[in-house]
């Protein structure tokens, strides 16, 4: 046998792709095959691609066409090869393997068989696997961060969402697993976990018979990493239970990302969101007296078919009321296999692309007026880069997730990886800045 060929990642997506990723560079790494960072020093490059959107999959589709023409012998992974596994295979030669959201765990035995000449097709019609604290992992987030899986999959069937086809019913870790990856990411000096799954508050339910979030937010709360944080809180899941461990637990900050996607009754009903279009307001303003340091952030979808100048209305007016700490706006994307895909009243992209303005429009002073309020405090910064040529350092505060939400530019000394009180001098709309402030120890 030769030496072992080289691989290169590329990876496209959200955070759950991430780990998927990293799960199959510490299998390689594992197995001995050399992981280079630069694709075209490397022998296979496996994209791991997105399907979430159209623009996502345009990405996937420029990323492969470009390593095509390279004549790199590409095996193609994630979303987008679960969702349109024949079409890839006869659209480019190419690709000498696709792999589905269930068996990226089998990726050694996958580029073995490349290896052997075969064109390999490792696809479950149902994913139902999900990595846990065994799985070698090899991370690419910057030192202090990393993310945890606490349950793959989604129960739930929103009319404008390919996820479940793509990843399949939810499936949970158990609190002991979850809490002995955590012990090793601590060991490892990570000082941010971010908890992440389809939908988080629904954590358990599939293994334990009822969520069980409150009593994993609890037993995080025991293991020495200063801040784990939450993504995809479904508000009807923010249990009076949930909220007092948040509210109990030191190192669980009060950051609730919430994918409310509309305000008005009849569109989520259209939607078929899980609450049917019970009135969110309630439910914000009960999170709010309970934590009334907690800070928000929202997705929205625009122009979902049949929204009226009305509907839309309502929601420009919920996004003002509320006054949410980060709001992300996407437009519809009519996706296919989706109930949404043939629903009657599609928008055109001009209509969706105003609507989705006037939103970011009257966000920017919410989110400007809240960074105001930073100024003059001193906040505890997770140090994350450093700029080589100015010496400034980029990190995150507690209120802000990575690469979604703002970032803070600080002056003075710190080591990366390391959270450090710094004391804001001045904001602007997304980002703050500050000096490292002298510890008080």
């Amino acid at each position: 046998m030769g030496e072992k060929p080289t691989i290169a990642i590329s990876h496209l997506g959200c955070e759950k792709n991430r780990i998927d990723t990293e799960h199959m560079l510490g299998l390689l790494v594992e197995a001995g095959y050399g992981v280079d960072t630069n694709e075209e020093l490397a022998d296979y490059v496996i994209v791991n691609t997105c399907s979430f959107i159209e623009a996502a999959r345009e990405e996937s589709v420029r990323t492969l066409v470009e390593l095509a023409e390279a004549n790199k012998k590409i095996v193609i992974t994630g979303c987008m090869a679960q969702h349109f596994q024949e079409q890839l295979l006869e659209e480019l030669p190419e690709a000498v393997a696709v792999v589905g959201t269930g068996d990226y765990h089998k990726i050694v035995n996958v580029i073995e068989r490349a290896e052997q000449g075969e064109r390999v097709k490792q696809i479950s019609a149902e994913p139902t696997y999900i990595a846990d604290e065994t799985t070698p992992r090899y991370r690419t987030t910057t030192e202090g961060v990393a993310y945890l899986r606490v349950a793959e999959g989604c129960d739930y069937r929103c009319a404008f969402c390919i996820i479940p086809y793509l990843r399949g019913n939810q499936r949970s870790r158990t609190i002991e697993s979850i809490v002995a990856e955590a012990e090793q990411l601590a060991s490892q000096g990570v000082k941010e976990i971010i908890l992440i799954s389809q939908i988080t508050t629904n954590y358990g339910l599939d293994i334990y018979g009822k969520p069980k979030l409150a009593e994993l937010l609890r037993a995080l709360g025991k293991v020495d990493i200063p801040w784990i944080r939450m993504h995809y809180a479904y508000p009807t899941g923010l249990t009076p239970d949930v909220i007092a461990a948040i509210q109990e637990t030191p190192n669980v900050l009060p950051y609730l990302d919430l994918p409310l996607q509309h305000s008005h009754p009849e569109i989520l009903r259209s939607m078929n969101r899980p609450w049917q279009g019970r009135v969110n307001n309630e439910i914000i303003e009960r999170i709010k007296t309970a934590l009334p340091e907690a800070v928000l952030r929202t997705t929205l979808i625009v122009g979902f078919p049949g929204e009226t100048e009305e509907h839309f209305e309502h929601l420009l007016n919920f996004v003002q009321q509320h006054e949410f700490d980060h709001v992300g706006v996407f437009t519809f994307s009519p996706e296919a296999g989706t109930p949404a895909y043939s629903l009657p009243n599609q928008l055109p992209q001009e209509i969706m692309d105003e609507r989705r303005q006037k939103i970011m429009e009257i966000q920017q002073p919410i989110s400007w007026q809240k960074n105001q309020q930073e100024v003059g405090k001193i906040v505890d910064v997770l140090i994350e880069q450093e700029n080589p040529e100015s010496g400034e350092l980029i990190g995150r505060s507690s209120r802000s997730s990575p690469e979604v939400d703002g970032l803070v530019y600080v002056t003075g000394a710190a080591k990366l990886g390391t959270i450090v009180p710094v004391a804001i001098r001045s904001a602007d709309t997304y980002d703050l800045y500050g000096q490292v402030a002298l510890s008080p120890t």
